[in-house]
């Protein structure tokens, strides 16, 4: 009787752990650089943090995770759509700082919202989600921190669940964090959506 149950709840074990496209086993840890740095965010900052994580040891107990949050992008979109790096604050491009990152065995992170535009004023990717994810996806983004603001009122299951399916779409595992303030009792369906 042992081996069955034994069976039954490592099954049962691997059936919670697919509801989700990406899973993911520890909890993200890392930098963000909101509280430090706001809109003053650019490469030399993410660069320097992702050496300073390695350096001081930091990455070898787990905090992996850099992650940019607003004021990285322009506040239009290019004549196609697409969101925009800010050239002035990240010169050689988003994909080179993200293969920095990478190079330093790290995982990077970055910000949208689920408005037309983000807290700051930048581009927001409400109605842009499978562009932007694939974006992202391209310049080897590991993690989403998704904001609420600007939203036009729209509710925000109606927001959250299309960037959730755009993100299904994606050619690569993007932890998908809903920053949404605790509104519309985020605790009762934001974990069908993000992780």
């Amino acid at each position: 009787m042992k081996p069955c149950l034994t069976i039954l709840l490592a099954l049962a074990v691997m059936a919670s752990c697919l509801n989700a496209k990406h899973q993911f086993t520890t909890p993200q840890m890392g930098w963000n650089s909101w509280n430090k740095f706001a809109c003053h965010v650019n490469e030399n900052v993410v660069r320097n943090t992702a050496d300073r994580l390695v350096e001081t040891g930091l990455a070898e107990l787990g905090y992996n995770y850099v992650n940019i949050d607003d004021c990285w992008a322009l506040t239009a979109r290019d004549k196609d759509g697409h969101i925009q790096v800010d050239p002035a604050a990240f010169p050689s491009g988003m994909k080179s700082t993200a293969d920095y990152v990478h190079g330093k065995s790290l995982k990077i992170g970055i910000y949208s919202d689920a408005g037309t535009l983000t807290c700051a004023g930048r581009a927001g990717s409400l109605y842009h989600e499978e562009d932007d994810v694939a974006t992202w996806s391209s310049w080897g983004i590991d993690y989403l921190k998704y904001d609420n603001c600007h939203n036009l009122g729209i509710p925000p299951q109606d927001r959250y669940i299309r960037m959730a399916n755009a993100m299904d779409k994606a050619t690569r595992p993007i932890f998908f964090s809903l920053c949404e303030w605790g509104q519309d009792d985020v605790w009762s369906w934001g974990s069908k959506m993000g992780n």
